[in-house]
């Protein structure tokens, strides 16, 4: 009589697709950007190995987790090109009427500002939001503060970016730094042509991403929601849907 296998890795020894899922999971590119901050953080770990064997394992976990911290997974963007998705990973922190920033000149109309934060273990790739065109980049130099206050959309460094959707419809996507980070990096240019759920840029160690929704367009996530950068839906340009509303359950 067989023995029933009982272990906690029977469901990867009985589905190879599992197990591939799992491989993905620990096994997870990383971005390039990470590299030199992984291999000081490696550097520093040997050296506090040597001074004191509990200051290496400390160092070793602080290595671990740069690694984690610059990981950039594949992502499956959902192909219409009138949805919206989020720009980056997170947690919804504030969904509100504000004026998109000056620099982008795109007037003094309020429009829905969904505001995402990121923390230090979030992904930290940002990707574009939709399809469409770039039509204009402005960075501004500001403060450091925490990115979950509302006053740091106006008063924290930042890269806006303006771009035109494949229905002529504008929409505006912000890069803050955090209290932690210190530098904003956007691969994008003027003019450039650009498709939803792209990597065009990165934040460390901790930072908000705001998206500025067109006129008439209400947000279908909700405020605590968590984001999956270039997969959750944040809009949907065809729908007259009212604004969504969450509950914790």
């Amino acid at each position: 009589m067989a023995v029933p296998d009982t272990s906690p890795l029977r469901n990867f020894r009985q589905c190879p697709t599992n197990a591939m899922k799992f491989l993905d999971y620990i096994i997870f590119p990383v971005h390039r950007d990470g590299w030199p901050f992984i291999a000081i953080f490696a550097v520093a770990a040997l050296i506090l190995a040597v001074i004191a064997e509990p200051l290496g394992w400390i160092g070793a976990a602080l290595t671990i987790w740069c690694v984690f911290f610059f990981r950039d997974p594949q992502r499956v963007t959902p192909a219409r090109g009138d949805l919206l998705v989020s720009p980056a990973d997170g947690v919804v922190q504030m969904i509100q009427a504000a004026v998109p920033p000056a620099e982008l000149d795109m007037g003094p109309q309020p429009l829905t500002r969904i505001s995402i934060f990121l923390d230090i273990f979030d992904v930290h790739v940002n990707r574009v939001p939709a399809d469409g065109n770039i039509v204009k980049l402005a960075y501004r130099p500001g403060k450091f503060f925490n990115a979950a206050l509302e006053k740091a959309s106006e008063l924290n460094e930042r890269q806006a970016v303006r771009m035109r959707t494949i229905d002529g419809r504008e929409i505006a996507f912000v890069q803050i730094a955090g209290l932690v980070a210190r530098r904003i990096r956007c691969d994008l240019r003027d003019g450039q042509a650009v498709r939803a759920g792209e990597r065009f840029g990165l934040i460390r160690f901790g930072s908000r991403a705001d998206v500025y929704l067109p006129e008439g367009v209400s947000s279908l996530v909700a405020v605590g929601q968590r984001m999956v950068a270039g997969e959750t839906v944040l809009a949907d340009l065809r729908s007259d849907e009212g604004p969504r509303l969450g509950e914790t359950r």
